[in-house]
């Protein structure tokens, strides 16, 4: 995932089963459970791939919080930008956390008062590897 990038979606909504039904039907989603301590989120696929996830608004937001669909930014360094948040008028909801097999995130609202995540995701074995080759091929193309 590139840095400034949309990296994930997922669905905060009280209805979580029939979500999973009208996506599924709809979409042809199929899901994994992932079970975290504030309750079960819930990982969509297509294809076998991760598409998506859904999780109970109770779980993630306060209450009459309507369901929506909530986005995550890839970034760099979730610790090092989320020092600029505020500086920049932005405000941090909730602190840099991990999750496991996922990555770091932090939780804002920017200037406008939007509410988005920002995470740095967790690297796989390989991946510091294509992130040098990726950056010798732009040095070489800036050559």
């Amino acid at each position: 995932m590139s840095h400034g990038t949309f990296a994930w979606n997922e669905l905060r909504t009280n209805d979580v089963e029939g979500a999973k039904t009208f996506y599924g039907e709809t979409i042809g989603w199929t899901f994994e459970e992932m079970p975290l301590p504030e309750g079960t989120y819930w990982i969509a696929k297509f294809d076998d791939e991760p598409v998506a996830g859904i999780i109970d608004i109770a779980a993630v937001a306060p209450e009459g919080t309507p369901p929506h669909w909530f986005s995550y930014l890839a970034v760099d360094d979730v610790d090092e930008r989320a020092e600029e948040i505020a500086l920049n008028q932005g405000r941090v909801i909730q602190a840099p956390f991990d999750i496991e097999g996922v990555g770091r995130i932090v939780i804002l609202a920017d200037p406008t008062g939007a509410m988005l995540g920002w995470m740095t995701p967790e690297m796989e074995e390989g991946d510091e590897e294509d992130e040098d080759e990726e950056a010798e091929e732009e040095e070489e193309a800036k050559v």
